[in-house]
């Protein structure tokens, strides 16, 4: 006679009616995953090959009969001679967000709840949020309108008081630091709603017992609010950790208005260099693919090193 929990493993293994549901449910992400995620790693085949488009051939045609390069598309892109300085301004340039994109959000989000009029507290984290619905397009119009070099409102404020216009888009120095404005600008305010929802489940009796025991504000967010959302706010630095090689390309390319030469070494990242790489008739689909390829693979490993230091540390924040 089987045992009882052999009975209860071989009933709960049936398939049932919420099994059915949730996979109906499921299906549609599943499909949109392996149509846009899965299925287009079939061209990362273009890295090892000489890619060369034959007459009369379509894609797949030309592809089997491309020469294969192995690792040569790899070599041109890490021995390229702007490589460590695309290297350089994508890693620092992510470090930068990395860190602020924790730090103002969290800090605004306890600053908010802390709000006693509710209805006000409402009002600015709607303005906050609102820069995270503007596509950079829109918002590099916006980022000329204030740095034109003929009439721009800062240059216009600077000859009226009798100093001289500043050439915005022809001086590199300036340029980390309006990027790094204008970045924490548009997304502070989508990070900070999850902080603020995260704090918002707090269990407010403790709170209530530091209150009686004398807690002041600062206190009870140094030892309750930021200990009570550390599992979020480790999730999303390992999240951002995983994009560490990636940039925005809206706002290295269009703030910018294009990379002008000029500030091309402050501002070029291994994105904007892929795309200018595609638009240039003499370099290879290949290489492009094998730079995008080395981009992915070098996230890959650094989430999982970030994944397995933090499980090292603290094996519950860990996400994998």
């Amino acid at each position: 006679m089987p045992s009882k929990e052999l009975q209860k493993r071989k009933k709960s293994s049936k398939w049932t009616k919420d099994d059915l549901q949730l996979t109906l449910l499921g299906f549609p992400t599943a499909i949109w995953f392996f149509v846009f995620s899965y299925l287009p790693m079939f061209g990362l085949i273009l890295a090892f090959k000489k890619f060369r488009i034959h007459q009369g051939s379509g894609f797949f045609v030309s592809l089997y009969k491309s020469e294969w390069a192995g690792f040569d598309n790899f070599k041109f892109f890490l021995k390229s001679n702007t490589f460590t300085m695309l290297l350089r301004n994508t890693l620092l340039y992510n470090v930068v967000f990395i860190i602020l994109g924790i730090v103002i959000p969290v800090t605004l989000a306890i600053i908010i709840n802390e709000l006693y009029q509710k209805r006000l507290a409402k009002v600015y984290q709607t303005l906050m949020f609102f820069p995270h619905f503007l596509s950079w397009v829109v918002i590099s119009y916006f980022v000329f309108a204030f740095l034109s070099p003929d009439k721009g409102i800062i240059n216009v404020i600077r000859m009226a008081t009798g100093s001289k216009p500043i050439r915005w888009y022809s001086q590199s120095k300036y340029w980390p630091f309006i990027l790094v404005i204008m970045q924490v600008w548009k997304t502070v305010g989508y990070s900070m709603v999850v902080y603020l929802a995260s704090i918002t489940g707090i269990d407010q009796s403790m709170y209530e017992a530091a209150n009686l025991d004398g807690a002041t504000r600062f206190q009870q967010a140094l030892y309750i609010t930021i200990p009570s959302i550390k599992p979020i706010i480790i999730m999303i630095f390992i999240l951002n950790i995983g994009h560490i090689f990636y940039s925005d390309f809206g706002l290295f390319y269009q703030v910018t208005r294009g990379i002008p030469g000029s500030i091309y070494n402050a501002v070029s990242t291994f994105d904007t260099y892929i795309y200018q790489a595609l638009r240039n008739p003499n370099v290879s689909i290949g290489q492009t693919a094998a730079a995008s390829m080395f981009q992915s693979v070098c996230c890959c490993i650094t989430v999982l090193v970030a994944n397995w230091i933090v499980k090292k540390i603290d094996e519950d924040s860990a996400i994998i």
